[in-house]
């Protein structure tokens, strides 16, 4: 029992934590129909803009705050890439990603920086709360409050009028267009947030824990991809609060499976064909159950 019980205990936190991405994802690909591939280098971005700032001597806090913000600017030159030279979605995200690849070493003036001696917003949290800071308990709750106050004002910003014209863009770019909203903007604060968020969730796992490394984003856009695609398979969300709570969801079942595989003895150099084969279940699922049905399934998109 005491297995299960730490298997779910750090399941729920990093289910938390990488939810964050998964509603980036979720914004850039559902909402606004942009396969964006800045995810992997924005989320360095944030990891390693916190840190640095820790080891100057900065607020752990101030610390995710300016990863918030250099995550929006990445999302920015993205959609600014895409929308003003013109350059496709994919190729836009890819230059971003081997961009930030080196502006995350500059930064950081190496492959990795050190927060063990630091103080995180975790310590600080502990010495508020009077809780160890290195237990799973308080790991949850930073993370659980943190995710709590995005989805409050995600939810309220999504049904604003800004919001419904982000989320129309998606839908159909060019009615939008024709009432008179600027879509190209629409589409660049979209990717921004996006962007943003997943920068907040690198710098969130940074200070948990204790260093930021140059590779730790290598991957995140297709485990932001599976814990989109599990959630909406499994729950089949409506509304905006819904598909926001879908995707933290399928983050959590995402690392569930990934743990229990991980603590059954898997080499963890087989995780990423893990998440392929999660990615490609969760996909063929929707597929399977018209093919029973005898609906009629549309070609694959290719963008």
């Amino acid at each position: 029992m005491d297995a299960v019980g730490v298997i779910l205990g750090f399941s729920s936190y990093e289910g938390l934590v990488f939810g964050l991405v998964a509603i980036g994802v979720y914004l850039t690909l559902r909402v606004l129909a942009f396969p964006d591939l800045t995810v992997d280098g924005s989320y360095t971005l944030g990891g390693a803009t916190s840190a640095v700032l820790i080891v100057k001597g900065f607020n752990p806090l101030v610390g995710i705050i300016a990863a918030l913000v250099a995550g929006l600017c990445a999302g920015i030159i993205t959609a600014v890439l895409n929308t003003k030279l013109r350059l496709p979605a994919l190729l836009a995200g890819i230059l971003m990603m081997v961009g930030l690849y080196s502006v995350n070493l500059r930064i950081m003036g190496g492959a990795n920086v050190s927060l063990l001696r630091e103080p995180t917003i975790f310590d600080q949290a502990g010495g508020l709360l009077g809780i160890g800071s290195n237990t799973i308990g308080l790991s949850i709750i930073v993370a659980l409050l943190i995710v709590v106050i995005v989805l409050l004002i995600l939810n309220w910003f999504l049904r604003t009028e800004l919001g419904l014209g982000l989320r129309a863009t998606g839908d159909n770019e060019e009615m939008v267009r024709g009432l008179g909203s600027d879509t190209n903007k629409n589409l660049i604060l979209g990717v921004s947030i996006a962007n943003g968020l997943v920068a907040l969730a690198g710098s969130v796992v940074a200070q948990a824990q204790g260093f930021a490394d140059v590779g730790m984003g290598i991957g995140m856009v297709v485990m932001g991809l599976a814990s989109v695609i599990i959630g909406e398979t499994l729950f089949n969300p409506r509304g905006v609060a819904g598909l926001l709570l879908a995707g933290i969801s399928g983050a959590f079942i995402y690392r569930l499976i990934i743990t229990i595989a991980l603590r059954l003895g898997l080499a963890p150099g087989d995780l990423k064909l893990i998440t392929a084969l999660l990615v490609i279940a969760a996909m063929a699922v929707p597929y399977i159950k018209k093919k029973i049905r005898h609906e009629w399934i549309p070609p694959a998109e290719r963008w």
